[in-house]
């Protein structure tokens, strides 16, 4: 199995402002790279022009223009190579604005996805990104181009070569419901072998189930710190950490420092500047 790869937290949504949803328009030659990163925020890039190859957990996946990328939240990602003339539209929001606005088929908000769109559905998500990138406050239209999205990925998903397993898609349904799930209980909720779940889950998600799990609870974590009415020990119990201690040991490996550090020491701030030359 490929190595675990080093990942930091970066938040999609400016800090600045109070958007739930937002569309950047993103080129390396004008901005840099990211590092590889993951977030709370579920996201999707719109290759707009030029092509590109991203490392989307241990997976490489090669995108041009007319591809959908989509994101669940904790899945890391980062952009590894692009043509000089890629620009893409990287659209996220909040993921109780997500579930509202595909209440109808909430699961949809939580699940990778890789299309390419038909050249007039292309046009129309392109005109409607173009209509609200860079902008604060377009929160009705974000939703209304978040919604359209999603409905071509679920019209497309049937057509795909290599479809989603349906473990992958409860399993993903689960931990976002229950980030303390182990993967044998959910075998025993689902009746199946715990090892067809991981199979499937890292085949569709790029990243093994226990990896991903602890993600959604480092994202819990931070969540519940941001409200500022618990301690961290407090917090770790809630986000489904046994203890302080494992919570301590956990976040070290995957950030790379202490929670303290994360929240008190400005680091936190440094990782969400953070872009590569």
């Amino acid at each position: 199995m490929t190595a675990a790869r080093q990942a930091i937290h970066q938040g999609f949504l400016p800090t600045q402002g109070k958007s739930r949803a937002f569309v950047w328009k993103y080129s390396p030659v004008n901005w840099g790279r990211r590092p590889r990163h993951f977030h709370v925020e579920p996201e999707l890039n719109l290759i707009a022009s030029g092509h590109a190859t991203f490392g989307i957990g241990d997976a490489l996946v090669r995108v041009c223009q007319g591809d959908l990328l989509g994101f669940p939240p904790a899945q890391d990602h980062v952009l590894l190579e692009a043509s000089p003339d890629l620009y893409l539209f990287a659209i996220g929001m909040e993921p109780t604005f997500s579930f509202d606005i595909l209440r109808a088929a909430a699961d949809e908000s939580m699940l990778p996805l890789h299309l390419h769109l038909a050249v007039d559905d292309f046009r129309v998500l392109v005109g409607r990104a173009s209509a609200v990138v860079d902008r604060d406050g377009f929160d009705q239209p974000c939703a209304e181009l978040w919604e359209q999205a999603h409905w071509l990925g679920r019209r497309c998903r049937a057509r795909m070569p290599v479809a989603m397993h349906v473990l992958t898609r409860r399993a993903l349904s689960a931990l976002s419901q229950a980030p303390d799930l182990e993967l044998k209980s959910l075998a025993d909720r689902l009746k199946t072998a715990d090892s067809e779940i991981s199979r499937y889950f890292h085949r569709d998600v790029g990243m093994n189930f226990a990896r991903y799990r602890t993600r959604v609870r480092l994202l819990r974590l931070i969540e519940l710190m941001d409200r500022g009415d618990l301690t961290l020990k407090s917090a770790a119990a809630a986000a489904g950490f046994g203890s302080y201690s494992q919570c301590h040991r956990i976040f070290q490996a995957e950030l790379g420092c202490s929670p303290r550090r994360f929240f008190h020491a400005g680091l936190r701030e440094q990782m969400q500047q953070a872009y590569d030359p």
